[in-house]
């Protein structure tokens, strides 16, 4: 169950200069292309809520979580260029969590169900690799390293049968670790 209510008053402000400081855009909803209101960005401020921001229009490329607070320049802080390009909110999610995980494409192989957070899947479940999986509740960020490091990815309720075939900024990424998007988050 998601409460609405609570997710129209996300907020997030970004600014082309760092210290909040130049132009800036206000978002309270998904933007699949920020470059028409900022030529650049090196700061923001998380007013309410928890974001995905990305380095290329449309959701894609490489992501990072944003939760309430104030990021001066967070470009150094995450090694992200000043190509912010996209951002999506991530709304509340108030229930259980529930996802499958599988070894292989196309939800073959090895299968694991998590409903809690896994900081490493080789010593959790001796899985080496996670290619495909099915969200069924809750939203969740993978991690392509152990104890939640690495470059990661949002994944909402559905099922992702191949993530060699999506585009995240770069080819063969592998998923290690997952957590929940906790009501913590925001």
């Amino acid at each position: 169950m998601t409460s609405s209510g609570m997710n129209m008053k996300s907020r997030i402000i970004f600014y082309e200069d760092r210290n909040f400081q130049g132009r800036s855009y206000e978002c309270m909803s998904d933007c699949p292309d920020m470059s028409s209101y900022l030529s650049r960005c090196h700061s923001c401020r998380v007013e309410r809520g928890c974001f995905m921001v990305y380095d290329r229009t449309n959701y894609m490329g490489n992501q990072f979580f944003m939760r309430r607070g104030e990021y001066a320049d967070y470009t150094s802080m995450m090694g992200m260029s000043d190509c912010i390009r996209s951002c999506r909110m991530i709304p509340i999610h108030r229930g259980s969590y529930r996802m499958k995980i599988y070894e292989r494409e196309n939800f073959a192989g090895q299968m694991s169900e998590l409903m809690d957070d896994c900081e490493n899947i080789m010593e959790r479940y001796r899985m080496s690799n996670c290619m495909s999986c099915n969200v069924m509740e809750g939203h969740w960020l993978m991690y392509e390293q152990p104890n939640y490091r690495g470059r990661m990815m949002y994944m909402r309720p559905g099922e992702y049968r191949n993530f060699m075939n999506m585009n995240m900024g770069s080819s063969g990424m592998r998923f290690m670790s997952m957590r929940r998007i906790t009501d913590s988050c925001y």
